[in-house]
């Protein structure tokens, strides 16, 4: 990289840039997603969790409660299983929510 290329690209850098209409799309977007996603990966690592201590008791690592390991192992499989919905649930419900302020910003952008 020469010289100038160099100084057009620090120049670059501190130029004020008014956020385009995509960019405000792509925003809005994130923030719509943003709650179900951390939602899915908060809730899938507590699931996790569960399975985990429940397969350690079932085990007899954690004690000799294998009973109780394998109810704890059920439940933890079931929030695994059920994770990916209830993220698709709030997904869409977000998005039906929003739908409004997304269409209005494409068509402003499309100019339709």
């Amino acid at each position: 990289m020469n010289q100038r290329e160099q100084v057009r690209k620090i120049a670059e850098s501190y130029e004020t840039k008014t956020p385009s209409g995509l960019d405000k799309l792509k925003k809005l977007d994130e923030k719509i997603r943003r709650p179900s996603t951390i939602f899915a990966y908060v809730f899938g690592t507590l699931a996790s969790l569960v399975l985990g201590v429940g397969m350690c008791l079932a085990m007899k690592v954690l004690g000799d409660l294998m009973a109780v390991g394998i109810v704890i192992g059920v439940v933890g499989i079931i929030m695994c299983l059920i994770n990916y919905p209830i993220y698709k649930k709030m997904l869409s419900n977000a998005k039906i929510k929003n739908a409004d302020k997304i269409k209005e910003l494409s068509n402003k952008i499309l100019n339709v």
